[in-house]
């Protein structure tokens, strides 16, 4: 039972993103509902997603030029990090927007344009396992899901999920926990639309993290035990127990010690905070093409999050069901 105090500040109208999840993921309300028609009218009006788009170009992009050399081609787009218009589209994606706003078509537009075409200096198809998860889930999340140059990704993701059940960066190098997005695309696909082989890949990464219980792997890493948002293309363990009870393994007892640190984080009041903003990493592991990085936030660290309660929340109540 989520306490009424904590569900009242979740359903609040100025996150009508929010309040759209809470309706549909936790009272198991209907699209056809006429409060979640209303929250999800209003997403791109108020709220955090109306922040972000109010910051976009004309021509889709959050970048303040198209690429004029090269090197700027090459990483138009996703540079710099945080602020590039990749990662606005990820936030955008998650908050529930999608091409029926022209705003979202022009930023896809983009992304097919310059990530996906087969023209293009620079394309996805087989770079590393960040930018293509990342890129897929969130197209998929547009509403572009069926189309080709989408489907091509996820040929990619296929292919290139390693022998252990997880993806990598690097090639000819075992699955890590820490690569997260390619299983987090094919999660995007609607069940009814996975292939066999989608089906059978979501099974071998499913299995990867549970039996490593979602953090056991190698010396504790203390980020994993810490929540963020956004994420980006850092894991821990909410983004593991999001994803696999989302997958329909909420009842699996792999997943206990990850639910135990969930309860654990929990607030007296009832709600939970983002613990540090991304990236929180040690700086021998990050590739930051800046010297210094300007985090997109939507909440303050250390403060009651509603995208965090309603996630850790949305976790629960999948576990509670599968009981």
């Amino acid at each position: 039972m989520v306490p009424k105090p904590v569900l009242e500040w979740l359903l609040e109208a100025n996150q009508p993103s929010v309040r759209y999840y809470t309706l549909t993921g936790l009272l198991d309300r209907r699209e056809s509902d006429s409060e979640v028609r209303a929250a999800r009218a209003r997403m791109a009006s108020t709220g955090w997603a109306s922040d972000i788009l109010e910051r976009q170009g004309p021509n889709g992009f959050w970048e303040a030029r198209e690429p004029q050399t090269v090197r700027e081609y090459l990483f138009f787009l996703w540079f710099p990090e945080f602020s590039a218009t990749i990662w606005s589209a990820i936030v955008l994606a998650d908050l529930g927007l999608t091409k029926s706003d022209p705003r979202i078509r022009r930023t896809a537009d983009r992304l097919f344009e310059y990530k996906l075409g087969l023209s293009s200096m620079i394309n996805l198809y087989h770079e590393e396992m960040c930018a293509v998860g990342n890129a897929a889930r969130t197209l998929t999340r547009f509403g572009y899901g069926d189309d080709a140059r989408v489907r091509r990704l996820y040929d990619w993701i296929l292919e290139d999920q390693r022998a252990n059940g997880g993806w990598n960066c690097s090639q000819g190098t075992p699955g890590t926990l820490e690569r997260a997005e390619p299983l987090a695309a094919l999660a995007a696909v609607p069940p009814s639309k996975r292939t066999n082989r989608m089906h059978r890949s979501i099974e071998l990464g499913a299995e990867f993290y549970l039996t490593r219980k979602l953090s056991q792997e190698g010396a504790r890493y203390a980020p994993w035990f810490r929540f963020h948002y956004p994420n980006h293309y850092f894991y821990d363990l909410l983004v593991g127990l999001d994803l696999l009870t989302g997958l329909g393994y909420a009842g699996d007892r792999r997943l206990r010690p990850a639910l135990q640190l969930l309860h654990e984080k929990c607030r007296p009041d009832g709600t939970w905070a983002i613990d540090r903003p991304n990236p929180d990493a040690p700086a021998s592991l990050l590739h930051l093409h800046v010297k210094k990085v300007r985090p997109l936030q939507l909440e303050p660290p250390g403060r009651p999050s509603k995208w965090v309660t309603l996630k850790a929340l949305r976790v629960l109540k999948r576990v509670e069901d599968s009981s």
